[in-house]
């Protein structure tokens, strides 16, 4: 699925330095749980800690699994939580998650779809007359589905507010402020990629304006209606919508960023404002109450039959954007196909030394977490291919279980 905070490739397409993780060796832990205890009984590792340990390998400082499948909850944990005291990564942390607060976004559109409150097709300028407009941009040509499709033709607001990508750079702006309004009007400097309907392109101002569409409509934000509408009913309750709070509760890991091939890695664990901020990836949750979400959304726990088959009514993604071969995209919820027939679905989210890839079937949910970024597309991509590996293994392995 595409990796989608940052603006340039979709399997780190967005913005291409942003895909990191780090090349650094320390030392693998154990995995927890049922499949865990047995590894350890045996004194071999789970095909899942395999996956995780090999992502450690790789260079990811620190690496969290977990999978929820009908014999129970797996976990595999590698690698460190923080580089300078070498502590374990915590069971069930706390992770940045990125632009998979897009799914709860859509939901919540979807939901209000299903109310009457609005319709699909309704104009972005219906509900924010004269926000989109300039260079070519035109709100009255652009409906809502296409914001949540990214067929828009939108360009994109994440590098206007990333004046400077380094280590410098990312310590002097991260405390920076903007509202939803503002981050619009950065995008609205620009012309767009292509006219409405017509193409496929990631755009985080999508969902900048999705979140404003549904304050529009509801006289509540983006945030006071995801935490209404989900993550109450679910019982989430290590789900929050942090706003421009820039820190992580605990239990957490150290995120790390690596802005330049071959360069030292900075700790990025404070979020950076600028772009941690809005309707497009601010959220943060942990992977039992992130597999809960996507195994009630997928299984119709979330939305009605008739808005659930629009979410997953999906367009290709083009090869070129570097998502795993096959993937398709819906509205907030991405396809990829498996190696054992079918396919899950789920939204990947990525920031400054984060990564966090949930996945579901229907049947089970599995989410990785990384900890560190590289700074280089090669490793980058290497690493992205063994998150969809690992994802593969964990779901397909999980089809032949019987609930205990």
């Amino acid at each position: 699925m595409p990796v989608s905070r940052l603006g340039c490739m979709s399997i780190t397409r967005r913005r291409s330095a942003f895909r990191t993780v780090v090349a650094v060796a320390v030392s693998s832990l154990v995995a927890l749980g049922p499949a865990g205890a047995a590894a350890a009984a045996t004194g071999r590792p789970s095909p899942l800690q395999r996956d995780s340990d090999a992502l450690h390998e790789g260079g990811v400082t620190g690496v969290s699994v977990t999978l929820e499948t009908p014999r129970g909850l797996r976990t595999a944990r590698s690698g460190v939580a923080d580089l300078s005291t070498g502590r374990s990564v915590p069971r069930n942390e706390f992770v940045r998650i990125g632009s998979t607060t897009k799914t709860f976004v859509a939901t919540v559109l979807l939901q209000l779809a299903g109310e009457g409150r609005l319709s699909l097709d309704d104009t972005v300028d219906t509900w924010l007359p004269g926000v989109v407009e300039g260079r070519g941009n035109d709100g009255r040509r652009i409906t809502l589905r296409q914001l949540l499709q990214h067929t828009s033709g939108l360009p994109d607001y994440i590098s206007d507010v990333v004046p400077d990508l380094s280590a410098a750079g990312y310590r002097a702006n991260r405390w920076t402020t903007y509202t939803s309004e503002q981050r619009v009007a950065f995008a609205m400097q620009h012309s767009p990629s292509s006219e409405p309907g017509t193409d496929w392109e990631y755009s985080n101002t999508n969902y900048v304006l999705a979140g404003m569409v549904i304050k529009a409509v509801t006289g509540h934000s983006w945030e006071q209606e995801v935490q209404a509408r989900i993550v109450r009913p679910l019982h989430l309750t290590h789900t929050l919508t942090p706003g421009n709070r820039p820190f992580l509760p605990g239990p957490h890991a150290r995120n790390y960023q690596q802005f330049e091939p071959g360069g030292t890695m900075t700790d990025t664990t404070t979020a950076y404002l600028p772009f941690d901020g809005d309707a497009d990836g601010s959220m943060i949750s942990t992977a039992e109450d992130t597999n809960r979400f996507f195994k009630a959304l997928v299984g119709g726990g979330l939305l009605a039959p008739a808005q659930l088959a629009e979410m997953q009514r999906t367009v290709e993604v083009p090869a070129d954007h570097g998502a795993p071969p096959g993937t398709r995209d819906g509205l907030g919820l991405d396809w990829t196909p498996l190696s054992c027939g079918g396919g899950y679905w789920g939204h990947s989210g990525t920031g400054f030394g984060y990564m966090a890839w949930p996945a579901s079937d229907g049947r089970s949910a599995v989410t990785v977490s990384l900890h560190s970024r590289p700074g280089d597309e090669n490793t980058a991509a290497r690493q992205i291919r063994q998150v969809t590996e690992l994802v593969d293994h964990a779901l397909c392995s999980s089809r032949d279980e019987t609930p205990q």
